[in-house]
């Protein structure tokens, strides 16, 4: 079958090698120079298929009205640059946050995150590709006592999913993170949950890329879908006089996606939730993070990529503004050097943001949409990576007419 996907990022890149090796002829279409230019190519790097959980969870909207008056805010809002389409979605996510809601949600995102991980370590085997990879956990980092109470609902949810965890005192993440031992902030204890997994997004997808090619997928770069259209159950797409047909299209464009499904009458309630990341070359090894630690207070991710360090976090509610906000950089040194305090001694940052594409729920869309060719891939958020594999594998197995051990999403 002719397979044409839409996006060059982690997810699209993946989803076209898994059709590859079911022996499609697929060609990948992205209006970038090459693959993982957008969201993939600095986020923060974690895998963790035991952290995969809503935002739209019970406490939010209390926190949410807390977090808008903090210096070092997890959540801003560009109340200028407000828009139907994000008081839409805002109060579609407000409508998830229920216990029953966030319970359900999670568990799917549970099931699927550890599918993707598996698949992912399958493929790392077989393809031998290199990406500062890294199989030491995930430490969820509480500072406050009431942060460190609240770990029990989560945890419930990780035993239903077999998922492993540990919770810790303050001794236990220093033993976890002996780098920690000179922490600056107060540390309460932490969740660890050891099998969830580090690298680098961007050389992963890269590399994904070359194996891919080898597997006779072809990419076009520089190049933008500028239609939709729709004739009898079917959707083809447009590229400037050109039109092109294949048996299954896969939108796969992130944030991006719903500018194209609404020419065919599809509405994706996909917000480009706007992150921000540094990114540190190491100095002092000893002091540095062994692996992934998550700060619960202002939700900011830590990884060790190689002989770097890759900050990440916040979620800013501007659209697709792509300025580079320095209260944003201050907020992710506040976070990284309260725990690491000699951590870097340079002044190098790599300031940079990205667009999650967000649905209200969490939860991706991934499967066949109401045309017969055009399958869904997008709307994973801030799991693009940690979800890639199981999502790709998902949408390859339904073109290839075969029931997925994870069901669709859609």
């Amino acid at each position: 079958m002719k397979v044409v996907v839409l996006g060059a990022g982690v997810v699209g890149v993946t989803t076209a090698y898994y059709a590859a090796r079911d022996g499609h002829d697929v060609t990948v279409i992205d209006r970038m120079s090459g693959p993982a230019l957008e969201t993939s190519f600095a986020n923060a790097g974690e895998i963790s298929p035991g952290y995969a959980a809503p935002w739209a969870s019970p406490d939010v909207p209390q926190k949410a009205l807390k977090w808008l008056f903090m210096e070092h805010a997890p959540l801003i809002v560009q109340f200028h640059r407000i828009s139907p389409a994000m008081v839409s979605w805002g109060l579609s996510m407000l409508r998830n946050c229920t216990s029953a809601r966030y319970s359900a949600n999670k568990a799917k995102m549970v099931r699927l995150a550890t599918y993707s991980r598996d698949l992912l370590r399958e493929l790392r085997a077989e393809e031998t590709i290199a990406y500062d990879h890294r199989s030491q956990g995930t430490l969820q980092l509480f500072r406050t006592q009431k942060q460190y109470d609240a770990a029990a609902r989560d945890m419930e949810v990780l035993k239903e999913g077999g998922i492993e965890f540990e919770l810790l005192d303050a001794a236990g993440c220093c033993q976890a993170e002996p780098g920690l031992a000179h922490a600056e902030a107060p540390l309460v204890g932490g969740l660890r949950l050891p099998g969830d997994e580090t690298g680098d997004c961007f050389k992963f997808t890269n590399a994904l890329t070359g194996v891919a090619e080898t597997r006779g997928v072809k990419f076009r770069w520089n190049t933008t879908v500028d239609a939709f259209s729709e004739s009898g159950g079917k959707v083809s797409a447009r590229i400037r006089n050109e039109v092109i047909e294949a048996d299954a299209f896969v939108l796969a464009g992130g944030s991006w996606s719903p500018m194209l499904a609404r020419q065919i009458g599809i509405r994706l309630p996909i917000y480009p939730v706007k992150g921000y990341s540094i990114t540190l070359p190491i100095t002092d090894a000893s002091r540095a993070p062994q692996s992934t630690l998550l700060d619960e207070t202002f939700k900011v991710a830590t990884t060790r990529l190689g002989d770097r360090v890759r900050v990440g976090g916040m979620a800013e509610l501007a659209g697709f503004d792509r300025s580079l906000n320095p209260k944003r950089q201050r907020t992710l040194e506040h976070s990284v050097f309260s725990l690491f305090p000699d951590l870097a001694k340079t002044e190098e940052r790599n300031f940079w943001c990205g667009f999650r594409p967000m649905t209200p729920d969490s939860v991706p869309y991934i499967g066949r949409s109401k045309f017969q060719n055009l399958w869904l891939n997008t709307g994973h958020g801030t799991l693009g990576w940690t979800m890639s594999c199981g999502s790709a594998r998902i949408i390859a197995d339904g073109i290839s007419g075969r029931a997925s051990k994870v069901a669709p999403t859609v």
